[in-house]
Protein backbone atom coordinates (compact mmCIF):
# COMPACT_ATOMS: atom_id res chain seq x y z
CA UNK A 1 0.00 0.00 0.00
CA UNK A 2 1.40 3.41 -0.94
CA UNK A 3 1.80 6.60 1.13
CA UNK A 4 -0.85 8.40 -1.02
CA UNK A 5 -3.40 5.78 -0.05
CA UNK A 6 -3.32 7.08 3.54
CA UNK A 7 -1.16 4.44 5.23
CA UNK A 8 2.17 6.03 6.32
CA UNK A 9 5.34 3.94 6.51
CA UNK A 10 6.47 2.92 10.02
CA UNK A 11 8.96 5.81 10.52
CA UNK A 12 6.23 8.26 9.59
CA UNK A 13 3.93 6.74 12.16
CA UNK A 14 6.64 6.96 14.79
CA UNK A 15 7.19 10.60 14.02
CA UNK A 16 3.49 11.35 14.08
CA UNK A 17 2.96 9.42 17.30
CA UNK A 18 5.80 11.19 19.03
CA UNK A 19 4.60 14.64 18.08
CA UNK A 20 0.87 14.42 18.29
CA UNK A 21 -1.12 11.39 19.41
CA UNK A 22 -4.47 12.93 18.37
CA UNK A 23 -5.68 12.33 14.76
CA UNK A 24 -6.70 15.71 13.23
CA UNK A 25 -10.36 15.83 12.22
CA UNK A 26 -10.32 19.14 10.32
CA UNK A 27 -9.69 18.59 6.58
CA UNK A 28 -7.67 21.77 6.42
CA UNK A 29 -5.40 20.53 9.15
CA UNK A 30 -5.03 17.24 7.29
CA UNK A 31 -4.03 19.04 4.15
CA UNK A 32 -1.57 21.17 6.08
CA UNK A 33 -0.06 18.09 7.60
CA UNK A 34 0.22 16.43 4.20
CA UNK A 35 1.73 19.54 2.74
CA UNK A 36 4.25 19.72 5.58
CA UNK A 37 5.31 16.15 4.97
CA UNK A 38 5.64 16.59 1.21
CA UNK A 39 7.17 20.07 1.35
CA UNK A 40 4.34 21.49 -0.85
CA UNK A 41 3.02 24.26 1.42
CA UNK A 42 2.24 27.45 -0.54
CA UNK A 43 4.27 30.60 0.13
CA UNK A 44 2.71 34.02 -0.24
CA UNK A 45 4.63 37.19 -1.03
CA UNK A 46 3.82 38.65 2.36
CA UNK A 47 5.21 35.71 4.35
CA UNK A 48 8.85 36.39 3.43
CA UNK A 49 11.40 35.13 5.85
CA UNK A 50 8.84 33.52 8.17
CA UNK A 51 7.68 31.09 5.50
CA UNK A 52 11.26 30.42 4.51
CA UNK A 53 11.91 29.36 8.06
CA UNK A 54 8.84 27.17 8.00
CA UNK A 55 10.11 25.55 4.78
CA UNK A 56 13.39 24.82 6.47
CA UNK A 57 11.62 23.17 9.40
CA UNK A 58 9.43 21.23 7.06
CA UNK A 59 12.39 20.02 5.08
CA UNK A 60 14.11 18.97 8.29
CA UNK A 61 11.09 16.99 9.35
CA UNK A 62 10.89 15.29 5.99
CA UNK A 63 14.52 14.30 6.20
CA UNK A 64 13.97 12.76 9.63
CA UNK A 65 11.02 10.82 8.33
CA UNK A 66 13.05 9.42 5.49
CA UNK A 67 16.09 8.66 7.54
CA UNK A 68 14.57 6.90 10.55
CA UNK A 69 14.35 7.60 14.26
CA UNK A 70 18.11 7.52 14.74
CA UNK A 71 18.45 10.77 12.77
CA UNK A 72 16.10 12.78 15.02
CA UNK A 73 19.07 14.75 16.54
CA UNK A 74 21.00 16.73 13.92
CA UNK A 75 24.83 16.81 14.21
CA UNK A 76 26.29 20.37 14.49
CA UNK A 77 27.86 21.49 11.24
CA UNK A 78 31.12 22.70 12.96
CA UNK A 79 31.77 19.65 15.16
CA UNK A 80 35.47 18.75 15.72
CA UNK A 81 36.33 15.34 14.29
CA UNK A 82 36.80 12.91 17.23
CA UNK A 83 40.28 11.92 16.06
CA UNK A 84 41.53 15.53 15.98
CA UNK A 85 39.90 16.26 19.34
CA UNK A 86 41.53 13.24 21.01
CA UNK A 87 44.91 14.18 19.52
CA UNK A 88 44.63 17.69 20.95
CA UNK A 89 43.74 16.37 24.40
CA UNK A 90 46.72 14.02 24.26
CA UNK A 91 49.11 16.90 23.55
CA UNK A 92 47.65 18.91 26.45
CA UNK A 93 48.18 15.94 28.79
CA UNK A 94 51.73 15.41 27.52
CA UNK A 95 52.58 19.11 27.88
CA UNK A 96 51.20 19.26 31.40
CA UNK A 97 53.17 16.17 32.38
CA UNK A 98 56.38 17.66 30.99
CA UNK A 99 55.89 20.87 32.98
CA UNK A 100 55.12 18.99 36.20
CA UNK A 101 58.04 16.61 35.80
CA UNK A 102 60.36 19.49 34.89
CA UNK A 103 59.36 21.43 38.00
CA UNK A 104 59.73 18.32 40.15
CA UNK A 105 63.13 17.59 38.63
CA UNK A 106 64.35 21.14 39.22
CA UNK A 107 63.08 21.02 42.80
CA UNK A 108 64.80 17.69 43.43
CA UNK A 109 68.05 18.97 41.91
CA UNK A 110 67.96 22.09 44.10
CA UNK A 111 67.18 19.99 47.19
CA UNK A 112 70.03 17.57 46.51
CA UNK A 113 72.47 20.43 45.85
CA UNK A 114 71.63 22.16 49.13
CA UNK A 115 71.72 18.85 50.98
CA UNK A 116 75.21 18.04 49.66
CA UNK A 117 76.48 21.49 50.65
CA UNK A 118 76.34 20.62 54.36
CA UNK A 119 79.46 19.18 56.01
CA UNK A 120 78.93 16.64 58.80
CA UNK A 121 81.16 16.59 61.87
CA UNK A 122 81.40 12.89 62.73
CA UNK A 123 84.47 13.17 64.95
CA UNK A 124 82.65 15.33 67.51
CA UNK A 125 79.95 12.72 68.01
CA UNK A 126 82.52 9.99 68.60
CA UNK A 127 84.38 12.12 71.16
CA UNK A 128 81.19 13.07 72.98
CA UNK A 129 80.12 9.43 73.22
CA UNK A 130 83.39 8.69 74.99
CA UNK A 131 82.49 11.16 77.73
CA UNK A 132 78.75 10.56 77.83
CA UNK A 133 78.75 9.74 81.55
CA UNK A 134 80.24 13.18 82.31
CA UNK A 135 77.67 15.13 80.30
CA UNK A 136 74.62 16.87 81.84
CA UNK A 137 71.27 15.08 81.74
CA UNK A 138 68.59 16.82 79.64
CA UNK A 139 65.85 18.37 81.77
CA UNK A 140 63.26 19.80 79.32
CA UNK A 141 63.05 17.11 76.66
CA UNK A 142 61.28 19.19 73.98
CA UNK A 143 63.56 22.19 74.39
CA UNK A 144 66.63 22.50 72.16
CA UNK A 145 70.07 23.86 73.01
CA UNK A 146 72.21 24.57 69.95
CA UNK A 147 75.78 25.81 70.17
CA UNK A 148 76.61 28.23 67.35
CA UNK A 149 80.35 28.62 66.77
CA UNK A 150 81.87 31.26 64.51
CA UNK A 151 85.25 29.96 63.39
CA UNK A 152 88.08 32.42 62.83
CA UNK A 153 89.95 29.94 60.64
CA UNK A 154 91.32 31.47 57.41
CA UNK A 155 91.43 28.09 55.70
CA UNK A 156 88.09 28.43 53.90
CA UNK A 157 87.62 29.94 50.45
CA UNK A 158 87.92 33.72 50.55
CA UNK A 159 88.81 33.80 54.26
CA UNK A 160 92.54 34.52 53.89
CA UNK A 161 91.94 38.25 53.38
CA UNK A 162 90.74 38.54 56.98
CA UNK A 163 94.19 37.81 58.42
CA UNK A 164 97.06 35.38 58.27
CA UNK A 165 96.59 31.68 58.91
CA UNK A 166 98.77 30.57 61.81
CA UNK A 167 99.55 27.11 60.50
CA UNK A 168 95.89 26.21 60.11
CA UNK A 169 95.03 26.91 63.76
CA UNK A 170 91.55 28.15 64.58
CA UNK A 171 89.71 29.52 67.55
CA UNK A 172 86.07 30.33 68.11
CA UNK A 173 85.69 33.98 67.23
CA UNK A 174 82.08 33.88 68.43
CA UNK A 175 80.15 31.35 70.53
CA UNK A 176 76.43 31.56 71.19
CA UNK A 177 74.31 29.03 73.06
CA UNK A 178 70.85 29.22 71.49
CA UNK A 179 68.02 27.94 73.70
CA UNK A 180 64.70 27.20 71.97
CA UNK A 181 61.88 26.89 74.48
CA UNK A 182 59.90 23.64 74.41
CA UNK A 183 56.72 25.52 73.41
CA UNK A 184 58.66 27.44 70.73
CA UNK A 185 57.25 30.69 72.06
CA UNK A 186 60.67 32.17 72.77
CA UNK A 187 64.35 31.82 71.93
CA UNK A 188 67.29 33.03 74.00
CA UNK A 189 70.77 33.45 72.55
CA UNK A 190 73.50 33.66 75.19
CA UNK A 191 76.92 34.87 74.03
CA UNK A 192 80.01 33.43 75.72
CA UNK A 193 82.97 35.83 75.61
CA UNK A 194 85.99 34.37 73.87
CA UNK A 195 88.25 35.82 76.60
CA UNK A 196 86.23 34.32 79.46
CA UNK A 197 88.47 32.28 81.78
CA UNK A 198 87.04 28.76 82.11
CA UNK A 199 87.98 25.17 82.92
CA UNK A 200 88.79 23.36 79.67
CA UNK A 201 88.82 19.55 79.98
CA UNK A 202 91.44 17.32 78.42
CA UNK A 203 90.51 16.99 74.75
CA UNK A 204 91.47 14.94 71.72
CA UNK A 205 93.31 17.02 69.12
CA UNK A 206 92.96 16.61 65.37
CA UNK A 207 96.32 14.74 65.21
CA UNK A 208 95.11 12.14 67.74
CA UNK A 209 97.04 13.49 70.72
CA UNK A 210 95.31 14.63 73.90
CA UNK A 211 95.63 17.95 75.67
CA UNK A 212 95.78 18.43 79.43
CA UNK A 213 92.87 19.87 81.36
CA UNK A 214 93.58 23.52 82.12
CA UNK A 215 92.13 26.85 83.18
CA UNK A 216 92.35 29.11 80.12
CA UNK A 217 90.39 31.51 77.96
CA UNK A 218 87.30 30.01 76.41
CA UNK A 219 88.18 30.21 72.70
CA UNK A 220 91.23 28.00 73.20
CA UNK A 221 88.89 25.01 73.55
CA UNK A 222 88.06 25.13 69.85
CA UNK A 223 91.75 25.26 68.98
CA UNK A 224 92.53 22.34 71.29
CA UNK A 225 89.81 19.93 70.20
CA UNK A 226 87.33 21.54 67.82
CA UNK A 227 83.58 21.43 68.39
CA UNK A 228 83.63 18.48 70.79
CA UNK A 229 86.04 20.20 73.16
CA UNK A 230 84.03 23.44 72.97
CA UNK A 231 80.79 21.59 73.71
CA UNK A 232 82.29 19.83 76.72
CA UNK A 233 83.64 23.16 77.99
CA UNK A 234 80.23 24.83 77.66
CA UNK A 235 78.48 21.94 79.39
CA UNK A 236 81.01 22.00 82.22
CA UNK A 237 80.58 25.78 82.56
CA UNK A 238 76.77 25.94 82.45
CA UNK A 239 75.45 22.49 83.36
CA UNK A 240 73.27 22.70 80.20
CA UNK A 241 73.14 19.75 77.80
CA UNK A 242 74.08 20.79 74.23
CA UNK A 243 71.82 18.97 71.76
CA UNK A 244 73.35 20.17 68.47
CA UNK A 245 76.14 22.35 67.17
CA UNK A 246 76.74 24.41 64.05
CA UNK A 247 80.09 25.84 62.98
CA UNK A 248 79.99 28.67 60.43
CA UNK A 249 82.95 30.38 58.75
CA UNK A 250 83.53 33.98 57.67
CA UNK A 251 82.43 33.60 54.06
CA UNK A 252 79.18 31.94 55.09
CA UNK A 253 78.14 34.91 57.21
CA UNK A 254 79.09 37.30 54.42
CA UNK A 255 77.16 35.39 51.75
CA UNK A 256 74.07 35.09 53.95
CA UNK A 257 73.88 38.86 54.43
CA UNK A 258 74.29 39.40 50.68
CA UNK A 259 71.55 36.83 49.99
CA UNK A 260 69.00 38.96 51.90
CA UNK A 261 70.19 42.14 50.13
CA UNK A 262 72.03 43.47 53.15
CA UNK A 263 71.04 44.56 56.66
CA UNK A 264 70.30 48.11 57.77
CA UNK A 265 72.34 49.72 60.57
CA UNK A 266 72.46 53.18 62.13
CA UNK A 267 75.87 54.62 63.07
CA UNK A 268 76.22 57.63 65.33
CA UNK A 269 79.76 58.29 64.14
CA UNK A 270 82.00 57.21 61.24
CA UNK A 271 83.89 53.92 61.47
CA UNK A 272 87.43 53.38 60.21
CA UNK A 273 88.98 50.04 61.18
CA UNK A 274 91.83 48.99 58.91
CA UNK A 275 92.21 45.57 60.50
CA UNK A 276 88.55 44.76 59.87
CA UNK A 277 88.71 46.27 56.34
CA UNK A 278 85.88 48.57 57.36
CA UNK A 279 85.26 52.24 56.56
CA UNK A 280 81.71 53.54 56.99
CA UNK A 281 80.12 57.00 57.24
CA UNK A 282 77.78 57.92 60.06
CA UNK A 283 74.02 57.57 59.70
CA UNK A 284 71.50 55.02 58.45
CA UNK A 285 72.81 52.66 55.78
CA UNK A 286 72.48 49.17 54.34
CA UNK A 287 75.56 46.97 54.83
CA UNK A 288 76.70 44.42 52.28
CA UNK A 289 78.00 41.05 53.40
CA UNK A 290 81.66 42.09 53.51
CA UNK A 291 80.83 45.32 55.35
CA UNK A 292 78.65 43.41 57.81
CA UNK A 293 81.42 40.94 58.58
CA UNK A 294 83.84 43.77 59.29
CA UNK A 295 81.20 45.51 61.41
CA UNK A 296 80.52 42.57 63.73
CA UNK A 297 84.22 41.70 64.07
CA UNK A 298 85.68 45.21 64.48
CA UNK A 299 87.39 46.14 67.74
CA UNK A 300 89.53 49.08 66.63
CA UNK A 301 88.31 52.41 65.33
CA UNK A 302 84.80 51.78 66.64
CA UNK A 303 83.44 52.46 70.11
CA UNK A 304 85.86 51.87 72.98
CA UNK A 305 87.43 48.81 71.37
CA UNK A 306 86.15 46.44 74.04
CA UNK A 307 84.94 42.90 73.43
CA UNK A 308 81.81 43.85 75.39
CA UNK A 309 80.73 46.34 72.76
CA UNK A 310 81.73 43.98 69.96
CA UNK A 311 79.44 41.26 71.33
CA UNK A 312 76.64 43.78 71.72
CA UNK A 313 76.99 44.69 68.03
CA UNK A 314 77.01 41.03 67.06
CA UNK A 315 73.83 40.32 69.02
CA UNK A 316 71.94 43.29 67.60
CA UNK A 317 73.08 42.55 64.09
CA UNK A 318 72.03 38.89 64.34
CA UNK A 319 68.67 40.07 65.65
CA UNK A 320 68.24 42.37 62.63
CA UNK A 321 69.33 39.56 60.29
CA UNK A 322 66.83 37.14 61.88
CA UNK A 323 64.05 39.70 61.54
CA UNK A 324 64.77 40.17 57.85
CA UNK A 325 65.02 36.45 57.10
CA UNK A 326 61.79 35.80 59.00
CA UNK A 327 59.95 38.40 56.94
CA UNK A 328 57.59 37.22 54.21
CA UNK A 329 59.83 38.80 51.61
CA UNK A 330 62.40 36.04 52.17
CA UNK A 331 60.72 32.94 53.60
CA UNK A 332 57.77 32.99 51.21
CA UNK A 333 59.74 33.89 48.10
CA UNK A 334 61.64 30.91 46.64
CA UNK A 335 63.84 33.13 44.47
CA UNK A 336 65.06 34.93 47.59
CA UNK A 337 65.04 31.97 49.96
CA UNK A 338 67.18 29.69 47.79
CA UNK A 339 70.28 32.00 47.83
CA UNK A 340 69.98 32.22 51.62
CA UNK A 341 69.85 28.45 51.98
CA UNK A 342 72.68 28.03 49.50
CA UNK A 343 74.89 30.51 51.38
CA UNK A 344 74.15 28.93 54.76
CA UNK A 345 74.51 25.29 53.76
CA UNK A 346 77.80 25.86 51.91
CA UNK A 347 79.47 27.37 54.95
CA UNK A 348 78.33 25.26 57.90
CA UNK A 349 79.51 22.10 59.60
CA UNK A 350 76.97 20.37 61.81
CA UNK A 351 76.45 17.25 63.87
CA UNK A 352 74.58 14.32 62.31
CA UNK A 353 71.29 15.54 63.76
CA UNK A 354 71.30 18.72 61.64
CA UNK A 355 73.21 17.60 58.56
CA UNK A 356 70.33 17.55 56.07
CA UNK A 357 68.21 20.23 54.49
CA UNK A 358 65.07 18.71 56.00
CA UNK A 359 66.61 18.90 59.49
CA UNK A 360 67.53 22.56 59.02
CA UNK A 361 64.11 23.29 57.51
CA UNK A 362 62.40 21.76 60.53
CA UNK A 363 64.60 23.85 62.81
CA UNK A 364 63.85 27.04 60.90
CA UNK A 365 60.17 26.13 60.75
CA UNK A 366 60.02 25.71 64.52
CA UNK A 367 61.37 29.26 64.92
CA UNK A 368 59.20 30.86 62.26
CA UNK A 369 56.37 31.49 64.69
CA UNK A 370 58.53 32.95 67.47
CA UNK A 371 57.67 36.67 67.84
CA UNK A 372 60.71 38.84 67.11
CA UNK A 373 60.40 40.51 70.51
CA UNK A 374 60.77 37.03 72.06
CA UNK A 375 64.03 36.32 70.22
CA UNK A 376 66.36 37.61 72.92
CA UNK A 377 70.09 38.18 73.09
CA UNK A 378 72.32 38.58 76.12
CA UNK A 379 75.86 37.86 77.29
CA UNK A 380 76.77 35.56 80.15
CA UNK A 381 77.22 37.72 83.29
CA UNK A 382 80.95 38.46 83.61
CA UNK A 383 83.45 40.99 84.94
CA UNK A 384 87.16 41.70 84.43
CA UNK A 385 89.32 38.79 85.54
CA UNK A 386 91.06 39.47 88.84
CA UNK A 387 94.54 38.48 87.60
CA UNK A 388 94.28 40.01 84.12
CA UNK A 389 91.87 42.87 83.31
CA UNK A 390 92.14 41.95 79.62
CA UNK A 391 90.30 38.69 80.38
CA UNK A 392 86.83 38.02 81.84
CA UNK A 393 85.48 35.86 84.63
CA UNK A 394 81.93 34.90 85.61
CA UNK A 395 79.80 36.87 88.01
CA UNK A 396 79.03 33.59 89.72
CA UNK A 397 75.70 34.29 91.44
CA UNK A 398 74.09 35.94 88.41
CA UNK A 399 75.52 33.43 85.94
CA UNK A 400 74.23 30.48 87.93
CA UNK A 401 70.70 31.93 87.98
CA UNK A 402 70.80 32.40 84.21
CA UNK A 403 72.14 28.90 83.56
CA UNK A 404 69.49 27.39 85.84
CA UNK A 405 66.64 29.13 84.01
CA UNK A 406 67.89 28.00 80.61
CA UNK A 407 68.52 24.46 81.84
CA UNK A 408 65.00 24.20 83.30
CA UNK A 409 63.38 25.89 80.27
CA UNK A 410 62.06 28.76 82.37
CA UNK A 411 61.45 32.27 80.96
CA UNK A 412 64.42 34.62 80.90
CA UNK A 413 63.50 38.28 81.44
CA UNK A 414 65.55 40.69 79.33
CA UNK A 415 65.72 44.43 80.05
CA UNK A 416 66.52 46.05 76.70
CA UNK A 417 68.57 49.23 76.58
CA UNK A 418 69.50 51.66 73.81
CA UNK A 419 72.60 50.48 72.00
CA UNK A 420 75.66 52.71 72.63
CA UNK A 421 78.40 50.74 70.81
CA UNK A 422 79.40 53.49 68.38
CA UNK A 423 79.31 56.33 70.93
CA UNK A 424 82.26 55.12 72.98
CA UNK A 425 80.22 54.93 76.18
CA UNK A 426 79.88 51.58 77.92
CA UNK A 427 76.73 49.49 77.78
CA UNK A 428 74.33 49.68 80.64
CA UNK A 429 75.45 47.18 83.22
CA UNK A 430 78.42 45.80 81.22
CA UNK A 431 78.89 42.98 83.69
CA UNK A 432 75.58 41.48 82.60
CA UNK A 433 74.42 41.28 86.21
CA UNK A 434 70.67 41.21 86.86
CA UNK A 435 69.12 44.67 86.96
CA UNK A 436 66.98 45.72 89.92
CA UNK A 437 63.40 44.56 89.41
CA UNK A 438 60.21 44.30 91.40
CA UNK A 439 59.64 40.90 89.80
CA UNK A 440 60.85 37.83 91.70
CA UNK A 441 62.48 36.68 88.46
CA UNK A 442 66.01 37.91 87.79
CA UNK A 443 66.26 40.38 84.89
CA UNK A 444 69.25 40.47 82.59
CA UNK A 445 70.41 43.23 80.27
CA UNK A 446 70.23 42.46 76.57
CA UNK A 447 68.32 43.09 73.36
CA UNK A 448 65.77 41.45 71.09
CA UNK A 449 65.31 40.97 67.37
CA UNK A 450 62.38 43.40 67.16
CA UNK A 451 64.61 46.38 67.97
CA UNK A 452 66.92 45.74 65.03
CA UNK A 453 69.94 47.99 64.59
CA UNK A 454 68.03 51.26 64.37
CA UNK A 455 65.26 50.67 66.90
Amino acid sequence: MTESAGTPPEPEKKFTDSTDSTTPEDPEETEAGTALRTGSTDHSANDGATNAADDSSAGGAQDHDAGGAEDNVAEPAAAVPPRRKHRWLRWVAVGTSVVVLGAAGAGWWAYRKLDRNITTDTSAAAELRTYEKDRPTPVAMDAQNILLIGSDSRAGKGNSKYGRDDGGSQRSDTAILLHLAADRESATAMSIPRDLMVDIPGCRASDGSRTEAQFAQFNWAFQFGGAACTIRTVEKLTGIRVDHHIVIDFSGFEDTVDAVDGVEVCLKEPVDDQQAHLKLPEGRQNLTGEQALGYVRARHGIGDGSDTQRMDRQQRFLGALFKKVQSNGVLLNPTRLYPVLDAVTKSITTDAGLNSLSDLYDLAGSMRGVPTEKVQFLTVPRQPYTLDPNRDELVESSARKLFERLRDDEPVAIATTASPPETGSPSADPSGSPSPSTSPEPTFTGSNAEAGMCG
